[in-house]
């Protein structure tokens, strides 16, 4: 979201606070979100854009589902380890 948008949810925000007509479990909500959403504009402030190679835009990949080589059920223990002893 651009910074104008939140802090048009901001002002939103602050105006259902003003209101002080909000039950106590709406205005904790709506406290959360106004300082959730100052922490976000503030730190947009502090962040620059820096034209690099990372910054550009690249095609859009779609993630493939891959099959498990070795299954669990399939899996070899390990022979390094002792077998855990149980008590009876």
């Amino acid at each position: 979201m651009k910074q104008p948008d939140l802090q048009a949810i901001r002002d939103w925000a602050d105006a259902k606070l003003a209101t002080g007509q909000e039950p106590p479990w709406a205005w904790f909500q709506y406290m959360k979100l106004r300082e959730t959403l100052d922490c976000i504009l503030a730190s947009q402030e502090v962040t620059q854009t820096v034209n690099s190679p990372q910054s550009e835009q690249y095609p859009e990949t779609h993630l493939r589902l891959v099959g498990a080589t070795y299954p669990q059920d399939n899996a070899q223990s390990r022979q390094d380890q002792p077998p855990v002893q149980t008590p009876m």
